[in-house]
């Protein structure tokens, strides 16, 4: 058989069978699912974090000055995603998506948002702008914005034996990594309305002055769909 005999086969055996679902309780791990036409069904929430202007990044700095810069920013908020409880499932150039779950994955996600905003601004960009000169000479500013949603989502194998990794299909995960590519003002955290409404007062409210922490409800366009989403500039320390 040639090579386009193979995808066809394999092609065939995907969109002919049957998923053998499970309810998964726990993020599984890649071993976790079944190669062939394993899936987990997962109720989570799904929070992308997304370094701004990457592509200028890349554009007007050397190689090891950007790469330095997307390290720095993805190292330190894999740091505050794990201490939040999340589960790192996957990396996307200057982008990382983690999986929250449990009876506070809301509030730990919004949390997590909260405090990747904190170290951003205030680690991550001044170190970088000590120790990287370019960085502050060409008036480089370091922004990102962080996206979560809530809901199910079918957790499964993507690729081939030997060349595959988990990919998760839902609305979640997907309204999650829309909602983390808006740039606007000072605004570095984006929730939907299912998350909102599950937040504790401790991550809604701020203390000790009760000032509500987030601004909305406002209706968004994402993918085609009009959602209900709430925002937040605030920051909150480690």
């Amino acid at each position: 058989m040639g090579l386009a005999d193979d995808i066809s086969a394999a092609v065939t055996s995907v969109v002919c069978s049957d998923w053998d679902i499970r309810k998964g309780t726990v993020v599984p791990a890649t071993e976790d699912v079944k190669l062939s036409n394993g899936a987990v069904e997962v109720d989570a929430v799904y929070l992308y974090a997304d370094l701004a202007d990457s592509t200028g990044l890349a554009r007007d700095f050397t190689r090891t000055t950007a790469a330095k810069v997307i390290r720095a920013y993805l190292d330190a908020t894999c740091r505050v995603i794990k201490a939040r409880g999340g589960q790192i499932r996957s990396f996307d150039g200057d982008r990382v998506m983690a999986v929250f779950m449990g009876d506070y994955k809301n509030s730990s996600a919004a949390k997590c948002g909260l405090q990747i905003h904190h170290v951003v601004d205030k680690i991550v960009r001044p170190k970088v702008e000590a120790n990287l000169p370019s960085i502050m000479s060409k008036g480089f500013e370091i922004k990102h914005c962080v996206g979560i949603d809530s809901g199910t989502a079918l957790i499964v194998r993507g690729g081939v034996r030997g060349d595959n990794d988990l990919v998760s299909i839902g609305r979640a995960p997907n309204v999650a990594a829309k909602l983390s590519d808006i740039r606007n003002g000072s605004y570095r955290t984006y929730i939907t309305e299912p998350v909102f409404k599950k937040l504790s007062d401790e991550v809604k409210y701020s203390a000790p002055d009760k000032k509500l922490m987030w601004e909305g409800p406002r209706t968004r366009e994402v993918g085609g769909e009009e959602i209900t989403v709430y925002r937040s500039s605030w920051t909150w320390r480690l």
